[in-house]
């Protein structure tokens, strides 16, 4: 039996993890491969892990045709739902392949004549389509995730470096501290990444606070009326406290704000390894 691996369909889908991976290895070696490996034609769309690890160790495997596709798109929606469906994939990946799936579906609707999308509305009108995958909203259904986890994996998809992709997929910090890391520049994100997960939850805390110095803005105002609660009625009436102007206020955040990214860039060079 000939079987062709296509690498764009092979890596279309997140690689399993090192653990992952080695935990299939050993229930394939216990068990046997029990569920057949799906080709369309000659190719390999699913259970591309397993025919590896099958290869590897001469266990015998099945396999079944599904040949409902007319192009490689179409085997790649079907490789989403597929995983999507799948109770073991993290709320990362899941995200990710739900994106991934909008994408495709964005670009299909570019490509179409203006009779094709006339047809496409009439039919959606009559049957909606219930994994529709155009809004945020309608991504985070299908995902099953929130809609600010979801805008959180866009951002971690377009700023994160590979090192921080890696970390999350593997567990090592959550999808609200990697998106929060990835607003940093890219060398200090794998400093953040080479410290570990304490560095990276440190290094986020620290952004945060960042992105909040109203209150110590808002503090100090509140301090400089206090003081001049103790002026004495006459004195109030002929020398009011002055109001910060909203352009002094936001100098002041704008200061705070340089004042603690040089802290917190000098924290993370300390940390990067030698």
């Amino acid at each position: 039996m000939t079987i062709i691996i296509n690498q764009q369909l092979r890596d279309y889908i997140d690689p399993l993890t090192t653990h992952e991976y080695l935990a299939l290895e050993r229930s394939l070696l216990k068990e046997g491969c029990r569920d057949a490996l799906v080709l369309w034609g000659e190719t390999l769309i699913d259970g591309h892990n397993r025919y590896s690890i099958c290869q590897k160790h001469d266990i015998p495997f099945q396999t079944k045709q599904n040949d409902q596709f007319q192009s490689i798109e179409d085997v790649m929606l079907w490789m989403i739902d597929n995983h999507l469906a799948r109770r073991s994939v993290s709320s990362f990946q899941r995200g990710v392949l739900a994106l991934r799936k909008k994408e495709i579906i964005t670009t299909r609707r570019k490509d179409k004549t203006s009779k094709e999308k006339a047809e496409e509305a009439e039919q959606a009108a009559r049957e909606p389509d219930p994994v529709s995958v155009e809004t945020r909203d309608e991504i985070a259904k299908v995902a099953g995730l929130s809609k600010p986890a979801v805008a959180q994996i866009e951002k971690i998809r377009k700023a994160a470096t590979p090192e921080l992709v890696e970390a999350v997929r593997a567990g090592t910090i959550s999808i609200n501290t990697a998106a929060t890391i990835a607003s940093l520049p890219s060398e200090q994100q794998v400093a953040a990444v080479a410290g570990g997960k304490k560095e990276l939850q440190q290094a986020a805390r620290q952004l945060r606070q960042v992105r909040t110095p109203r209150i110590s803005v808002e503090n100090g105002s509140n301090q400089t009326d206090s003081s001049h609660n103790d002026l004495s009625a006459d004195e109030s009436q002929h020398s009011p406290a002055p109001a910060l102007t909203e352009l002094e206020r936001l100098r002041a955040e704008n200061h705070a704000l340089k004042a603690q990214i040089a802290e917190l860039t000098a924290q993370l060079a300390a940390a990067r390894p030698e």
